[in-house]
């Protein structure tokens, strides 16, 4: 199903469908949740957003893991999402459940079939972390779970949810994501937060809590199949530069700024991989004739999971690309990043750890992309919160990046 399709229904189905669950529990449910001294056993986490989110969720489970570690996480995501989940461990292998939106009313079906499944587990606690995703909001109260957390708009207009989230947190649009992750954990034992500012302060977290172990004797194998698929990195130290827009092409530095970095570190020495999807092969193609290096390799779809992702990235000393996963991804392993945000901020998405470095203009209109437009942007694919980053002192601060890079070996 399209992007769009899906924010359509969301937006007016959806209100309409939350209204009606929220007059039925008021009708129904007698009395409010009351909350409960006992810790919670059974705890579902409903995570549909962008693989990136995963990553930055991470801190989130690490703290259910160390608070509850006598309860069992399910976690629910799309199926399309759901390696990462695998790959990171964030739940047992019986205990991911996935959500197919791939057709229209086949989206529908599995709506139902999978809230059947859900309300059959004996779930105390429900956590969305959606922003204000109807769907996944109907479906935290369709999970049978007595205590249902999740973000409000509280007195905003518009970005209706229902009222039937009984440890509402109200959405902070000036704190980083994995922070207000965190206080969706908070208020699963604390009734009155955040009414009462009982929240506490804490800084952005730098571990990710997550980890994804390799073989030593795996990596090697990698980079030695690397360098027999493309003899040309061998010696050199590897770049990778992720050009592609993903489902958001206005999020995307200009093509023809990555070539002209890509083109000065060849100059410089360095082997540069093109990454991306398999679509991103257009772009790729058209990168390599602007760049014109035999030093220049084409690796967009050259990778078959997340997994081989990150062994790529252990392979690399740095990577340059756009807002997405790979940003994310890399912060699971020892590569530098350097990560353009524009449409977004980096405040609220930014990759986390200390080896990433984000590219911001700062323009008046940027970020304009956020929960209360849809993520829809006014700009009309003129992204100038992106052009105005000229690639040249992006080249100097890649090569200055390069250099402090003294403690691993070329490939």
């Amino acid at each position: 199903m399209k992007l769009q399709t899906q924010r359509w229904i969301d937006r007016w189905v959806g209100q309409v469908l939350c209204a009606a669950v929220s007059l039925w529990a008021r009708l129904f449910c007698v009395k409010p949740y009351a909350g409960s001294a006992a810790a919670p056993k059974h705890i579902l986490v409903i995570l549909l957003s962008e693989m990136g989110s995963v990553v930055l969720a991470g801190p989130m489970f690490a703290a259910l893991r160390q608070r509850y570690p006598q309860a069992t996480v399910h976690v629910l995501q799309l199926k399309k999402n759901q390696e990462v989940a695998k790959l990171l461990g964030l739940a047992r292998p019986e205990h991911l459940h996935s959500l197919d939106d791939s057709a229209g009313l086949g989206l529908l079906a599995d709506i139902w079939r999978v809230s059947r499944a859900m309300r059959a587990l004996p779930l105390d606690v429900v956590i969305d972390c959606e922003l204000f995703s109807r769907i996944s909001s109907l479906m935290s109260y369709l999970s049978g779970a007595a205590l249902r957390v999740g973000f409000t708009p509280h007195t905003q207009e518009g970005l209706y949810r229902g009222s039937y989230i009984n440890r509402a947190i109200p959405y902070n649009p000036y704190q980083h994501i994995s922070m207000q992750f965190l206080s969706l954990v908070d208020a699963i034992n604390d009734a009155a937060m955040p009414r009462n500012k009982a929240a506490p302060i804490r800084d952005l977290p730098t571990e990710l809590g997550l980890s994804v172990d390799f073989d030593p004797a795996e990596l090697q194998a990698y980079q030695q199949k690397m360098v027999a698929d493309h003899p040309v990195v061998a010696g050199r130290q590897l770049v990778l530069l992720y050009a592609g827009g993903g489902l958001l092409p206005e999020r995307a530095w200009p093509a023809a700024h990555y070539a002209t970095v890509a083109r000065g570190l060849c100059d410089a020495g360095f082997a540069v991989g093109l990454i991306g999807l398999r679509e991103d092969a257009e772009l790729a193609k058209r990168l390599r004739t602007d760049i014109a290096s035999d030093q220049c390799v084409d690796l967009t779809g050259y990778t078959r999971s997340i997994r081989e992702l990150l062994m790529l990235f252990h392979a690399a000393k740095l990577l340059i690309t756009n807002d997405g996963g790979p940003g994310h991804f890399a912060s699971l392993t020892p590569i530098r990043t350097m990560v353009f945000f524009g449409p977004e901020t980096g405040r609220l998405y930014g990759p986390l750890g200390p080896r990433a470095q984000i590219l911001e203009s700062g323009i008046a209109c940027s970020p304009c992309l956020s929960a209360y437009n849809h993520r829809l942007t006014f700009c009309d694919g003129d992204n100038q919160c992106l052009k105005r980053l000229q690639p040249l002192p992006v080249l100097r601060q890649a090569l200055q990046n390069l250099r402090s890079i003294n403690t691993m070996v070329p490939i």
